[in-house]
């Protein structure tokens, strides 16, 4: 059975600040402004985003405990559709030629209209799959829409600490799993 122990246990001593991190930014007093659901949806776009198959796999089996089909549904049509749209709006803006921006993107992108859950909520798990994904373009935007819905600063800065976290804690453990688990180099 997975716990947030058991992920947190496979992380490197090296690496022990993320360690802490992910217990702090997966609860409701260490990402203030959000709720348990919001959290967890969060923390599994995030995860998905990643690209971290096994810990993909023990944030969803977290997950479900939160969630719901549609939430965790939602956490995945996050993550898909900003893979697309980070990449194609990170182009418009690193190309530095405003012709590009006003051709028709001709991708469909239905899902932002109706993702099956809270459309804030939405808003709040695409910017956490831009930030790790890296457009700005896209970051400005969602963080734009989430404060014009009374979403504070502190509870952005919330879900994109989640973000940032479970992404480090994703990188951690494939570079650990791929090193064959070497944790620390000892000299000699």
């Amino acid at each position: 059975m997975t716990t947030l122990d058991t992920v947190r246990d496979a992380i490197p001593d090296y690496a022990r600040d993320l360690k802490l991190n992910l217990g702090s930014v997966l609860s409701t007093p260490g990402a203030p402004g959000l709720t348990e659901k919001q959290i967890w949806a969060v923390a599994l776009a995030s995860a998905i985003a990643s690209r971290n198959v096994e810990l993909t796999r023990d944030i969803e089996a977290l997950a479900t405990a939160h969630l719901d089909a549609a939430y965790l549904n939602g956490a995945r049509a996050a993550a898909a559709i900003m893979g697309m749209n980070n990449v194609y709006y990170r182009f418009l803006h690193l190309v530095e030629d405003p012709e590009y921006a006003q051709l028709p993107a001709r991708l469909r992108m239905n899902v932002i209209g109706n993702p099956g859950i809270d459309k804030v909520d939405f808003e709040l798990l695409s910017l956490a799959v831009s930030a790790i994904n890296g457009c700005g373009t896209c970051v400005a935007s969602h963080e734009r829409q989430l404060r014009k819905h009374d979403f504070t600063r502190e509870a952005v800065q919330s879900a994109v600490r989640i973000a940032a976290t479970v992404h480090a804690v994703a990188r951690v453990l494939e570079s650990a799993r791929t090193e064959g688990g070497v944790e620390e180099v000892k000299a000699a």
